[in-house]
């Protein structure tokens, strides 16, 4: 079987509860039979035209020969580097599938300017950009971080006397904007099927063009699909996509965390994109499932909060079952393919089960939104509450503030969870820099004691950030913000990088605050890599 999946405790009398519906209701043949009528009538119009991820790997099979001709092609001329700016479902599958596969591929998903001055020279002093592609992936191409990208390499090709039409592979839907320019442009073009939504498009060309180039074995993961393809379309209780689904989205009262542990599996970086998937696929209406992407040793394991599941993706979870340490977990294995497949029925039967459209995102537009507002209007930055050893402190609400310390302020803003809350962690820095920050999510979470979210801004507006602001209004907000000298123009635009991702900070901050009520506080750090340590220590 290309999926393994094994329960025990509580979550097995859920899905032995849960299970006998799903399969009498035929979801999963319905699923495969393209019925948009299965998330009722308000999501049917839109589901209609989103459930083409289901033949994905049919469709896509005539790309593999295309992605490795050109990756031939680009060989010949000596271009071996390739980078990926994309955002959300552009960028996590390839990432999971490049890491996995250990083959290089550069993923620019940030606005941060060092990121991004990065992504573009790489080892100057090697010439990395000489060797360098770019796909830029998007399906419209509105995108403002993609297109922000886009714009600063082909600037920096032509710096280098290099035509972008040489460098610049565009995955993009049939029709878009970014289509019409890039054709235009004489670019190469892969379109991408239209009815298929970024977060359900691992296995079509926003998956495959960038980690085929990258030298993943992108046959191989479509042969892994195709495998497990039959075992979730069929109305049974041994089918994999029905028994997850029951079990991440069953039981009275539903636990609406979902604890994501990577624990000896060969697949690399999966938690980020079913962090992606189920967040944004599910987080609206008021209700929703939060994926925490923890550790073997998270605090979160230890101290297993009532409302928290935890999914462990391990390698044979059949025998792994044998640690009785497990008890009452999802544990599941399989194939990389196989598990793009399963969490992605399991992800919309778990919709049906929630009475949400598992296929739009009506929330992730309101920062994006603000965010321009800002950047039109340019207002002078709001002055801090105070700023303590070199972090100045901002805040939705100045109560957060009365006690004038960085450590006071986040004891505040724990004080502020409701007994089913959580802490979402929110850091606009440039992480190659700083990539320690995301050891502070351990902290939070300790600290808090509620489960505890980390996201890389701007990457998370177009992950969880659905969830922040349509899901269930019991989460805090933590946004770590660096100030730093780096800073890059964006050709054609009247506002640099670092402008930009101060505005998407603000922005969300905003929506978040005024817009649904939640409590934000923002730290910026004045000199980041000093004031690293004494955020830890606060937060400790």
């Amino acid at each position: 079987m290309s999926f393994d999946i094994h329960l025990s405790g509580r979550v097995k009398s859920v899905v032995d509860e849960t299970l006998p519906a799903l399969v009498s209701s035929f979801v999963a043949s319905g699923i495969t039979g393209g019925d948009a009528s299965l998330w009722g009538a308000a999501a049917e119009a839109e589901a209609s035209q989103r459930l083409g991820w289901v033949e994905a790997v049919s469709v896509s099979r005539p790309l593999v020969a295309e992605i490795l001709a050109l990756r031939e092609r680009l060989h010949a001329r000596n271009v071996t580097r390739i980078v990926l700016a994309g955002m959300g479902g552009s960028s996590l599958a390839p990432e999971v599938i490049a890491q996995t596969a250990g083959v290089p591929l550069v993923i620019l998903d940030s606005t941060a300017p060092g990121q991004v001055l990065a992504a573009i020279d790489g080892d100057a002093q090697a010439g990395d950009l000489t060797r360098t592609a770019l796909v830029v992936a998007s399906k419209s191409g509105s995108t403002v971080e993609t297109d922000s990208a886009k714009r600063a390499f082909e600037a920096a090709f032509r710096d280098l006397g290099i035509d972008p039409a040489e460098r610049i592979v565009v995955v993009t839907d049939p029709g878009s904007p970014l289509d019409q320019s890039a054709r235009a442009d004489g670019y190469t073009v892969f379109n991408a099927d239209p009815t298929v939504g970024g977060r359900y498009s691992a296995l079509t060309a926003f998956g495959l063009v960038p980690a085929g180039l990258a030298g993943a074995d992108i046959s191989e993961l479509l042969d892994e699909a195709e495998a497990s393809l039959l075992e979730v379309s069929i109305d049974s209780p041994d089918n994999p996509a029905l028994v997850l689904a029951a079990a991440i989205a069953g039981g009275e009262p539903r636990r609406d965390k979902l604890g994501l542990i990577t624990d000896g599996t060969h697949i690399v970086g999966l938690p980020d994109w079913i962090e992606q998937l189920v967040a944004e696929s599910t987080g609206k209406e008021g209700t929703g499932i939060l994926p925490v992407v923890l550790l073997p040793v998270s605090p979160e394991v230890d101290a297993k909060p009532a409302d928290l599941q935890i999914v462990r993706l391990v390698d044979e979870a059949k025998q792994f079952h044998l640690f009785e340490r497990h008890e009452g977990e999802i544990l599941v294995s399989g194939s990389l393919g196989a598990q793009f497949v399963v969490w992605e029925y399991a992800t919309a039967i778990a919709g049906r089960m929630l009475g949400i459209n598992p296929f739009d995102q009506p929330d992730v537009e309101s920062a994006k939104v603000a965010a321009r507002g800002l950047l039109d209007a340019r207002p002078e930055p709001t002055a801090p509450a105070f700023a303590a050893a070199g972090v100045e402190v901002r805040v939705s609400d100045p109560a957060l503030a009365a006690s004038g310390t960085v450590a006071g302020v986040l004891d505040a803003l724990w004080a502020r969870l409701p007994e089913d809350g959580y802490v979402a962690i929110q850091a606009y820095v440039n992480r190659l820099e700083l990539s320690q920050l995301a050891g502070l999510r351990e902290l939070v979470a300790a600290d808090s004691g509620r489960p505890t979210t980390f996201g890389w801004g701007p990457r998370f507006l177009h992950s969880t950030g659905q969830y922040h602001k349509g899901g269930p209004a019991n989460g805090v907000f933590l946004q770590i913000l660096e100030q730093t000298d780096v800073d890059l123009e964006i050709p054609g635009r009247p506002f640099t990088f670092g402008q930009l991702i101060q505005a998407q900070a603000a922005g969300d901050a905003a929506v978040l605050a005024e817009g649904h009520g939640r409590p934000v506080v923002t730290l910026t750090l004045t000199d980041p890599q000093i004031e690293v340590l004494s955020l830890f220590e606060a937060a400790q």
